[in-house]
Order: structure tokens, then sequence, then C-alpha cells
């Protein structure tokens, strides 16, 4: 009964599971912390600069698949995939990450959508 709740502590209905955008910004701030690590990633555009709150999994969760804490710095260059969320705002559930030169960061998760 205990894992039951704890994988069904919120719904991810907000996000658009069927939708994945790539966003190409400069890493903000990592925040390695739970119950949700987040990338605060801002992309520029040709009107401004828009900073995009992306919800990441659990340290632990994040951990396993290769992330650090230190795996991201702000000042750094990242394209992210996010599903996006359904009201249009500028943020969404992460999905995969990668540096400059196309590397992966972490692994994918086996599962990007809750």
């Amino acid at each position: 009964m205990v894992a039951q709740s704890a994988a069904a502590h919120h719904s991810g209905a907000m996000f658009d599971g069927h939708k994945s955008i790539a966003l190409h910004g400069t890493v903000r701030l990592f925040q390695w912390t739970n119950p949700h690590c987040w990338i605060q990633l801002l992309v520029p555009s040709a009107a401004a600069t828009t900073e995009w709150s992306i919800e990441m999994g659990s340290t632990s969760n994040l951990y396993r698949n290769g992330w650090r804490s230190s795996t991201l710095s702000a000042g750094e260059r990242i394209t992210v995939v996010i599903h996006p969320v359904r009201d249009g705002t500028a943020a969404g559930q992460f999905v995969a990450a990668a540096a400059v030169d196309g590397s992966s960061l972490g692994r994918a998760p086996a599962r990007a959508s809750p």
C-alpha cells in the first residue's frame, strides 16, 4: 500500500505525453531536490528570452539514470526534450537532454510519462 501511494503522489495529466518539443537554451538553475528535480532553462527567440521550468524525477531516480547534482551548471548550454504542459505555459516534463556536442546527459528514463 505504501508503494502505491508514493507512486501516485500527483497526476501527470498537466503534461501532453503525445507531444515532444526540443528546447535549446542555457541553464539558469539545476535544482537537485526531492520530490522532483528541476531545470530552469533560458530559451532565446527572436522576440525575447523565455524561462522554461522542466520537471524531472526524484534525486534517487535520476541518480540511477546517471545524473548527479553536478551534471548541470548555470550557464551551460543544452538541448532538452520535454512533454509540454497542456495550458501552453513555458513548462514541461523532462524526457531527455544533450550537451552542445550532442552527447546524452544521463540516460533517458525508461518511462518518460507518469
